[in-house]
């Protein structure tokens, strides 16, 4: 028993894949939890690998929330600590604020560690900066519509591609010739720079780029129809092309004293790699 009054669930963060991707924070929660929830489709085995002995270890990938429920309300009872692991960040389709609502009406405490996210992660093995300086501040998280998950009617690919700024998309790989069609509707040019990430960090992981109009061909030649996040955006191509303000030695701020002149906008013809 935790010795914790009214037992308390956490939703940890287990990142997308690597067991060493995991918090400190994340990776202690478990280490002392009670009960530990982990879907064996979704998260490495490794990285419940550090429960207690005499810990209970629950595979939740065949159970529905009703499957889960029994668990909290036992923690509840015996004032247990659960660790409720949630691939990448629990944050981010993680299907949690259900849970939440759960742990209220048994009056269960709960709170949340982060974890790395694939489109961090898939930015990583890259080598990629996905906010570029004058090309992109701006990363839009989303999913293709149309799905068996409902999305808000004025979110769609296509309306966000209008904006050109980075995207990452998650969920959207069974249908990856639609995602390619709707993010050349909506403003992205056919040569725009993608990166494919399939179970990123994972031991058998794979990492593509391509251009845009290439996606599709790209993703059906290697099978991804799951496990897959893709990032596209022109600032995958700027990689080093214009320089942050902030570590511009003409940028003033509280902790530096200008040298020299300011930093001005960099032209607006900025040469773009394709990374293959």
């Amino acid at each position: 028993m935790t010795g914790r009054e009214h037992g308390e669930v956490v939703f940890v963060g287990a990142g997308p894949g690597a067991s060493d991707l995991i918090t400190v924070r994340g990776a202690r929660v478990i280490a002392e939890a009670d009960i530990v929830i982990w879907a064996s489709s979704l998260v490495d085995a490794g990285i419940v690998a550090g429960a207690r002995p005499d810990a209970e270890v629950v595979d939740s990938a065949t159970q529905p929330l009703e499957g889960i429920e029994p668990l909290y309300r036992r923690a509840h009872e015996h004032n247990l600590l659960v660790a409720r692991v949630h691939t990448g960040d629990p944050s981010i389709y993680g299907a949690t604020a259900e849970q939440r609502r759960i742990c209220d009406e048994i009056g269960i405490p709960h709170r949340t560690v982060p974890g790395v996210s694939a489109f961090s992660a898939a930015a990583a093995l890259a080598d990629a900066e996905i906010t570029v300086p004058e090309v992109s501040q701006t990363l839009i998280l989303t999913r293709l519509e149309g799905g068996r998950t409902p999305m808000p009617s004025k979110e769609t690919v296509r309306n966000f591609a209008a904006h050109g700024a980075t995207m990452a998309l998650y969920l959207s790989a069974a249908r990856h010739k639609v995602l390619q069609d709707e993010l050349i509707a909506g403003g992205y040019a056919p040569d725009t720079p993608c990166i494919v990430g399939y179970k990123v960090t994972w031991p058998d992981e794979l990492m593509l780029g391509c251009r845009l109009d290439e996606l599709s061909a790209t993703m059906s030649e290697h099978k991804l129809w799951k496990h897959t996040v893709v990032l596209v955006g022109p600032a995958l191509a700027a990689q080093g092309d214009t320089r942050s303000h902030l570590y511009h030695p003409g940028f003033r701020h509280e902790y530096r004293r200008a040298e020299g002149a300011p930093p001005v906008p960099a032209d607006d013809t900025i040469h773009r790699r394709t990374h293959r």
